[in-house]
């Protein structure tokens, strides 16, 4: 029996519950626990209504009605106007390796053109291998050092796309 398609969609207050989870539950698989790291930033509990300003944008995967992953833009904090970033972009494991993160990058990217940015920061850290390989393949070129002013300083890996 084949496997059931993912559906990617924007996020709705009902997945905040869910988004938080799988927040909490991947990023100590990297060790991305601790200050420093988006798993402690307030819109973790509430996504939904985080990226429902101007500018922002987040996407849920699901299949079967089951929420498991999300990644979405908002404008770099502490940066220009034309410099989005990629954020809170996690899976759970059983998403991995299926074409969901390629699809949800797409969706992204396409968002943030929409909004008019001009470029897309990430940042992430060692160990996210499978992340960064996506990242790579998606254009995305390493940076020496971090950019605008996200909080998250328990990052150590950079990167810049021109959209």
């Amino acid at each position: 029996m084949a496997e059931a398609a993912f559906m990617i969609r924007p996020i709705e207050p009902r997945d905040d519950a869910s988004m938080a989870a799988i927040i909490r539950t991947v990023m100590p698989e990297f060790g991305a626990v601790g200050s420093g790291f988006a798993i402690g930033d307030p819109e973790v509990d509430w996504m939904s209504r985080a990226y429902a300003q101007p500018r922002c944008a987040y996407f849920v995967v699901e299949r079967d009605g089951v929420v498991l992953g999300g990644g979405g833009v908002a404008p770099l904090a502490g940066g220009d106007g034309d410099t989005c970033e990629l954020r809170k972009m996690y899976f759970l494991p059983q998403a991995r390796g299926h074409g969901a993160g390629t699809a949800m990058m797409q969706r992204c990217l396409q968002a943030a053109r929409d909004f008019g940015f001009r470029q897309c920061y990430l940042e992430t850290l060692h160990g996210m291998d499978a992340a960064m390989k996506l990242y790579e393949r998606s254009g995305f070129r390493r940076i020496d050092k971090p950019m605008g002013d996200t909080g998250h300083g328990g990052c150590n890996t950079f990167y810049l796309l021109s959209l």
